[in-house]
């Protein structure tokens, strides 16, 4: 899963962060901490990333990352809404970090509708000054390409928060 692109690709961000002074949290769902392995595959990577929440339900998005509950209920796991709203939350509780990246989406194989397809997977970006972005990808591939790729539009998501400062 973790492949010598997505490595070099995540120690490109950390070298990023490092030269920014900067350090990230990650709020996963259906990439399961990819992201965080990625980051932390890299020695040294601790100066760079405060930790990351793996939150696969809505129960632990709610509680480890202040979601609310009617949130979740109204647009779903899988909007723009909630990705925010998990950036957010990581960046509440993770008091050291200066960016963070969220992912949430339906990697398959089932689990998907007409209105949120397999392959659909939203990020949120967010710096601790506010700045921020939410985006939507729509990956093609069996479950392990779509969370692969969904790693790769993380960092570059992460990449261009370092580029803010």
């Amino acid at each position: 899963m973790l492949n010598e692109t997505v490595l070099a690709q995540a120690a490109e961000v950390l070298e990023r962060m490092r030269g920014a002074g900067l350090r990230a949290v990650t709020a996963e769902s259906c990439t399961g901490g990819l992201v965080a392995a990625a980051l932390t595959h890299h020695a040294g990577s601790s100066d760079m990333v405060e930790g990351g929440f793996v939150t696969y339900s809505n129960g632990m998005k709610t509680a480890l990352l202040g979601v609310p509950a009617a949130l979740l209920a109204r647009h779903g796991a899988v909007s723009a809404e909630v990705a925010a709203s998990m950036a957010r939350g990581a960046l509440a509780h993770a008091p050291e970090a200066d960016l963070a990246v969220s992912i949430t989406g339906i990697a398959g194989p089932g689990g998907g509708s007409a209105e949120k397809p397999v392959g659909l997977v939203w990020f949120g970006a967010i710096r601790r000054d506010g700045e921020g972005s939410t985006i939507s990808r729509h990956f093609d591939g069996d479950r392990e390409a779509v969370r692969r790729q969904a790693v790769a539009q993380a960092l570059d998501l992460l990449a261009g928060l370092t580029e803010a400062t």
